[in-house]
């Protein structure tokens, strides 16, 4: 049994005795720390103990540094500690050597084994014991104590180790939180792991010897579960980590007892059998005996057990730090699975589930992990019906968790559950965990499609039971109707490319069968009634063009995971082999499937998007030049009966992928794709000339409107992908645009796409000019840009709105290449500098963007029926679309320094307004932007609020103050504090922006401020509440620079007394904040004492309403002790390297100018400044960002406040 505190009266006198004489040595552990005795009172005694310590200590050095010189080792481990730690040798030979110094002394070895406990946590202080029988029981309870020495400065912990007292005293500073559990590193890994292969090697190795002694487990037990009950989170993180460990490797000793009891159970009644009738022999009384000894040493364990559990787990799973309560339901979960007898009931299974909710992922994750092991077990699942029960709902739900590795473990969980408990998964729960399977995240998504394929497609028996009438394909046409049915119920079509993924590492084999796909595509109603649908014909179309992309990328669809993976040499051969099968199969079934389906424009579109896997060396290898002329022939029906955008566009990109030089077939394909031209060229000049014929009295049918526009649809889908200057397209379609200029009678169905041809024959025209060009061809190309810019422009301003977007989406794109082009020194070949400066034309693509992306169209209430509600609903999203591709088209001549950066000032103004339907676009470019230039960005995001600022000042009373709690001046400061939250949590790299921000609020604030010395009020003194939502991003050295500069526009003194003042004080209460606890450090550690006013001085005039009032002389003096501070580590209250100071002139580094309107009396005053050495910098970098970076880096900050 394990001794409680309070049973010092029920020990037997003889034990009592035998400990009393075994006095305990004084033996110094690592750094210092020792053991001693607190019942030997003479010198005598203590010197007699002394010398025997002495004694043991070095034999038991010598002996554990022995073996290490023996292993060729140099590094020599003397404590336990220092052995485990090193990992430098066996764990077992570790333990069998500390087992030994046990037998021989006991207590010297139990004090070695406490002071490992100690240090393990980190703990580099004194351990001090006293004998427990020495002591009244009021004395104990007394001595039960964690506290604070104010005296001394150390902090102490008094608790029960049966059969001492021990007392762990330690620095304060030990509360770092920096102890070896946390540690980071390899090394801090492998301490952790070889500290608990120790706890369960210890158990092995005591279980035959001494773990039934009633002494050393009473020991180690109440010293982790005195530990365990510490404010300290070292001791208290280390000794629940031990304990639960060691319950652990005790709950294995007890499966083994378990069943040596059993067998020697079966063997005494097999003997007694065998010998019923006579007399007890003596090999019976030994299986008796043995018998007994089991079920005492079993006793003893479950006591063990027992002490652990409700002791050190019952108090430390609900533990306020996360690494302890996942450190226990982890624990919890691995008893459960190897000893179920004992802990699968609800009493502990009840622990698990409450833990599911807990706010920490680590600790829910480990409850998921803990509970798979249990619900993969079969013979264990009929046992936790009423766990199922209370806790599946929340189960059902923790897929949706934030954290992504708690959702793909729940999925995985769930899986295991479906397969395990019979209908313990409704239907609505399964149709909701189906959906994963178009998550973007992959591994939920791999985990949502084990679950959707082993629960709805894969039934046992496919393989054997062939469907009726299915043939060779039986068992894979019938998942593959589950599998289209699945997907037409979920209603998300353009999902298609996750769904295959989320499936294809569980349902790759029939996913490939292409065979069995064409073969039900191309089955016909009249051979088989069981032919399929229209709308699973379209399914099955998409599901066979994904199923191709996979198998020919071999990476996840755009939006699913990181960049393309890089595919290991088995994963590049299956990949080479599926596109060889995908060539092979689809050459022969393709132009069969664009037969059938050649009138479906859909099924043909995604049809005609096979051919760009293919091998297209398998057309000339394999002889099969017969089946590219019925692909050919097929393409070219097709282009004739559709003008949709996408079959062009497919078909054009078929006949590109198909014109390769460098393949046999390229001569066919060119004459083919020689001949289609020809003839779409010969309809559009045939259509032209009617049109040019009948042009005075122009009035078009609607059937010469609807050929002309396939007409020109076919040709400019071609010429996207295919050069067709030589048919001369430019003339025709400019001709008919500048007609539309005059005379505004087109429709927008023939301007649109003669814009496209237009736009894609200036680009051919541009790509094709060489590097030594005539002159006369650039005149030429030069004139012809001009004219098509001049045309855009014009349209910019048509009537139909299609036709104003789609010319504002050809500019932006024709300015964004142009630059490219200028960027490579081609200014010859480009011409247009005066288009790409002109600041007219950002004027015009600014307000346009203003008019038709944030103008708000007013909505008229009108009473809509269902239906027409959901097409209203979708023309918004359409709508919703194309603003947003305007605002990207027009943020990327921004991003590229095509328009000037400033003009983002404009966008900015719209990011709170219109966050949900456009910050990610806005903050993107905010990003860009910042990314190209620091300080041209903060410029950019200051003039923003400025022009604001200026807007609102307008509207409000001129003689009136500034309304803070208005509309707008609220919403000014929320859009100041968006933007500060961009920059993010480094502050070292964003420190120039943040004060340049700083720098330009201050002078716009102070801007205007005239009259009898400077000391009238700033008209936009208001301003700094605007720029004070970025004083938080400041580091606090740079809080001080801006301060300093802040004080060189306030005039003294200063009648600042009423509220309309109160901006200049919140603004330098910000910049201020924190400084109490910095000034109070550096004071008592005697490094800055500042000689005049303190802050608390500076808090209590400006609580007055009132700025200090300093004379001229006091400011000049206290100037540079300002500067001093604002040098000074932040970090100087946690014992980091001090700061060297040198001197620096203001105007060499901080070169701070008067503004105009102002006296600034400071100009030439000297401050003093400190620099950090090149290796403290660097240290101190590294520890924290709010450190104050010094040296060099206040050069770079300087260039931010030169004017």
């Amino acid at each position: 049994m394990i001794a409680e505190p309070n049973a010092a009266t029920h020990l037997p006198g003889r034990k009592e005795n035998a400990v009393h004489d075994e006095t305990v040595p004084e033996s110094a552990v690592q750094n210092g720390s020792c053991v001693r005795n607190g019942n030997l009172k003479t010198p005598r005694e203590k010197r007699k103990v002394r010398e025997q310590c002495e004694n043991i200590r070095r034999n038991s050095s010598s002996r554990r540094r022995v073996s290490q010189l023996q292993n060729g080792e140099v590094v020599e481990a003397v404590t336990l500690f220092e052995v485990v730690s090193m990992g430098k040798r066996a764990m077992q030979s570790v333990v069998d050597d500390w087992v030994e110094a046990y037998k021989q002394d006991r207590n010297v070895a139990l004090l070695d084994l406490i002071n490992f406990f100690i240090q393990c946590s980190g703990c580099q202080g004194m351990v001090t014991a006293e004998m427990f029988q020495s002591l009244h029981k009021k004395d104990v309870m007394q001595k039960m104590t964690e506290t604070f020495d104010e005296e001394t400065g150390l902090q102490y912990k008094k608790f029960m180790a049966y059969p001492w007292i021990l007392t762990v005293t330690w620095p304060v500073d030990m509360d770092n939180e920096d102890y070896p559990l946390i540690r980071t590193g390899p090394y801090w890994k492998k301490f952790k792991a070889n500290f608990c292969e120790f706890i369960a090697v210890f158990v092995q190795q005591c279980q035959c010897s001494i773990l039934y002694d009633s002494y050393l487990m009473d020991t180690v037990i109440s010293l982790l579960t005195g530990l365990a009950d510490s404010m300290v989170r070292a001791f208290r993180h280390t000794s629940t980590l031990a304990a639960m460990k060691l319950l652990t490797a005790v709950v294995s000793v007890h499966l083994n007892l378990d069943v040596n009891k059993h067998n020697a159970q079966r063997l005494y009644e097999v003997e007694k059998k065998r010998i019923s009738g006579k007399r007890t022999n003596y090999r019976l009384d030994q299986l008796e005996k043995k018998r007994k000894e089991y079920e005492h040493k079993l006793l003893e364990i479950q006591n063990m057990m027992n002490a652990i559990f409700k002791r050190t787990f019952l108090n430390r799973y609900r533990d306020v730090i996360p690494e302890i309560r996942a450190t226990c339901i982890e624990e919890i979960g691995s008893w459960i699975k190897t000893y179920p007898d004992a802990f699968l009931n609800d009493s502990y299974l009840k622990y698990m589930g409450w833990m599911l909710y807990d706010k920490q992922a680590e600790v829910r994750l480990k409850c998921l992990l803990g509970l798979q092991g249990i619900y993969s077990q079969k013979e264990l699942v009929s046992r936790m019906d009423l766990f199922t029960s209370r806790f599946k709902d929340r189960i059902v739900s923790m897929p949706l968790d934030k954290d992504h590795e708690v959702a793909v473990q729940a999925m995985k969980l769930l899986m295991l559950m479906s397969q395990n408990c019979e209908d313990v998964l409704s239907a609505e729960d399964c149709e909701m965990l189906y959906q994963f399977v178009y998550t973007t995240h992959r591994p939920l998504a791999v985990a949502a499609g084990e679950f959707l394929y082993k629960r709805l497609l894969s039934h046992e028996g496919d393989e054997e039971v062939q469907p009726k009438g299915g043939g060779k394909f039986g068992a894979s046409t019938d998942q593959l109707k589950r599998l289209i049915g699945f997907f037409l119920e979920s209603e998300l079509h353009k999902h298609v490319a996750y769904l295959i993924d989320s499936l294809w590492d569980w349902a790759g084999k029939f996913l490939k069968d292409w065979e069995c796909m064409t073969t039900l595509l191309l089955k016909n109603a009249e051979e088989d009634g069981e032919a399929l649908s229209d709308a699973h014909e379209s399914a099955l179309i998409e599901i066979i063009l994904a199923t191709v992309r996979e198998a020919a990328e071999g990476h996840p669809p755009v939006g699913r995971g990181a960049a393309k993976k890089i595919l290991s040499v088995k994963e590049k051969k299956i990949q080479l082999e599926d596109c060889t099968k995908i060539t092979e199969h689809f050459i022969m079934v393709l132009p069969q499937l664009l037969a059938k389906y050649s009138t479906d424009a859909q099924k043909v579109a995604n049809l005609l998007q096979i051919p760009q896997y293919y091998d297209l060396d398998v057309y000339s290898t394999g002889h099969l030049t017969k089946h590219l002329d019925a692909l050919l022939r097929e393409v070219k029906d097709i282009v004739a009966k559709h003008s949709d955008t996408s079959v062009l566009e497919a078909s054009s990109r078929t006949y590109y992928i198909l014109c390769n030089e460098e393949i046999a077939i390229y001569s066919q394909v060119d004459r083919a794709r020689t001949q289609l031209i020809d003839e779409l060229m010969g309809q559009l000049n045939q259509l032209l000339d009617g049109f040019w014929q009948k042009e005075e009295g122009f009035c078009m049918e609607a059937g010469e409107i609807s050929q002309m526009h396939s007409a020109l649809r076919r040709v400019a889908a071609f010429h996207n992908a295919h050069d067709l200057t030589k048919w001369n397209l430019y003339d025709k379609t400019s001709r008919l645009l500048v007609f539309e200029m005059e005379h505004e009678r087109l429709p927008v169905l023939i301007i649109l796409p003669a814009l496209q041809c237009m736009y894609f024959s200036l680009l051919w025209q541009l790509a094709a000019v060489p590097e030594n060009s005539p002159k006369e061809t650039l005149f030429a190309l030069r004139r012809e840009l001009r004219c098509f810019s001049q045309i855009c422009m014009c349209f910019l301003h048509h009537k139909k709105k299609d036709v104003r977007e789609k010319a504002f989406m050809i500019l932006c794109d024709w300015l964004l290449i142009l630059s490219h082009q200028d960027s490579n020194n081609n200014t010859e070949a480009v011409g247009l500098p005066d288009y790409l400066l002109s600041t007219s034309l950002q004027e015009k693509l600014l307000l346009f963007i203003q008019e038709h992306v944030f103008m708000v169209e007013e909505e008229e209430s009108k009473d809509l029926t269902e239906e027409k509600e959901r097409k209203d609903e979708s023309c918004k999203l359409d709508d919703l679309h194309k603003k947003r591709s305007l605002l990207a088209a027009y943020c990327k001549l921004i991003v590229y320094n095509v328009v000037k950066m400033t003009a983002a000032a404009e966008i900015y103004k719209y990011y709170v307004k219109t966050y949900n339907d456009f910050g990610d676009i806005i903050k993107e470019t905010l990003s860009k932007t910042r990314h190209n230039n620091k300080i041209q960005s903060a410029k950019t995001l200051i003039l923003c609020l400025q022009q604001l600022f200026q807007k609102h000042a307008e509207s409000q009373d001129s003689s009136s103050s500034v309304d803070f709690s208005s509309a707008s001046f609220t919403n000014m400061k929320e859009l100041a504090r968006r933007f500060s939250l961009t920059f993010g949590w480094d502050q070292v790299k964003s420190r120039e922006s943040v004060a340049m921000i700083h720098k330009e609020g201050i002078e716009f604030a102070f801007q205007g401020a005239t009259g009898v010395e400077g000391k009238c009020l700033p008209p936009n003194l208001s301003f700094l509440l605007i720029i004070s939502e970025f004083s938080n991003k400041l580091l606090k050295s740079d809080k001080r620079l801006v301060y300093a500069y802040l004080q060189r526009y306030i005039a003294e003194p200063l009648p600042c007394r009423g509220d309309e003042w109160q901006p200049l004080i919140w603004y330098r209460n910000s910049l201020l904040a924190n400084e109490d606890e910095e000034s109070s450090v550096l004071s008592s550690s005697g490094e800055w004492s500042p000689a005049g006013t303190s802050k608390a001085s500076f808090k209590r005039k400006f609580s007055n309403g009132s700025l200090p009032e300093t004379s001229q002389t006091e400011a000049t003096s206290k100037a540079p002790e300002l500067q001093c501070a604002s040098r000074l580590a932040s970090a100087a209250g946690k014992s980091r390297k001090r700061l060297k100071s040198q001197e620096m002139h203001l105007q060499e580094h901080l070169p701070f100018l008067c503004p105009g309107g102002l006296q600034r009396k400071y100009c030439k005053d000297e401050i003093k400044t400190e620099a950090v050495s090149k290796e403290s910098q660097a240290e101190d970098t590294a520890e924290d960002v709010d450190v104050d970076v010094v040296g060099p880096d206040q050069v770079i900050l300087a260039r931010v406040f030169q004017l």
